[in-house]
């Protein structure tokens, strides 16, 4: 069981804390971010309950609606939940890049839950695909929802176009990743670069973010230094 938990949490927390030591401005709480990887975590009761009911009064009837409704948009809303309702506001979002860390943190919480769940059941021979695909992929869809929650609350105007951006982007790729396993035989050929895809596209909003954020903080000094000169 030790080597099953040991498993099951590596990927989520070397993965939490490669993006948590990018934060090259101000670190965030460690008791905030903890705090937003367990409610990540406490996601999968409430989503395995709803997917199940699903499941037993047969709404799923194709593998498109499981995949993007079922599976992707559920999982994505509650994650984007936590981040707005309970983060967007918080006194430690100080910064754009702030985003980012939140935004893998609590995706990070629940796949890593999802992820012990998955080899209690199956066996820790599949510890390295989980960490490859799902806990991997779930990395991406928090720091692209994080990005775009950042940039909504540091950015002036269109802040309800980026907070929509935040949820529905991940969801659309979310979807895509769960229908492809779901629908194609020989799904590892569109997987493979699909991911390589995903990396690309959360590793540019990861660069992006740090420029939100330097330029946060220039214009910070710029305001303190007008403030001192009056």
């Amino acid at each position: 069981m030790l080597g099953i938990l040991s498993a099951g949490i590596a990927p989520g927390l070397a993965l939490l804390s490669y993006f948590y030591l990018k934060d090259e401005f101000d670190s965030e709480p460690i008791s905030v971010v903890t705090k937003t990887f367990m409610l990540g975590a406490l996601l999968v009761i409430p989503i395995m309950f709803i997917h199940h009911v699903l499941d037993v009064e047969h709404f799923i009837q194709s593998k498109w609606f499981d995949a993007f409704v079922t599976s992707s948009f559920l999982e994505e809303f509650f994650k984007w939940s936590i981040l707005f309702y309970a983060i967007y506001k918080h006194v430690a979002f100080d910064e754009p890049f702030d985003g980012i860390v939140y935004g893998a943190s609590v995706s990070l919480g629940f796949a890593t839950a999802e992820n012990i769940y998955y080899l209690i059941a199956n066996g820790v021979d599949h510890a390295f695909s989980r960490a490859f695909l799902p806990v991997s992929s779930h990395s991406m869809f928090g720091v692209i929802m994080g990005y775009y929650i950042g940039k909504a609350k540091f950015t002036e105007g269109k802040k309800f176009t980026w907070i929509s951006l935040s949820l529905f982007i991940p969801v659309f790729l979310h979807g895509f990743y769960d229908y492809v396993l779901l629908s194609q035989e020989h799904w590892l050929y569109v997987i493979f670069p699909f991911m390589i895809f995903l990396w690309w596209l959360g590793l540019r909003k990861v660069k992006k973010a740090k420029i939100l954020s330097a330029n946060h903080y220039k214009n910070q000094i710029s305001v303190n230094n007008q403030t001192l000169h009056l």
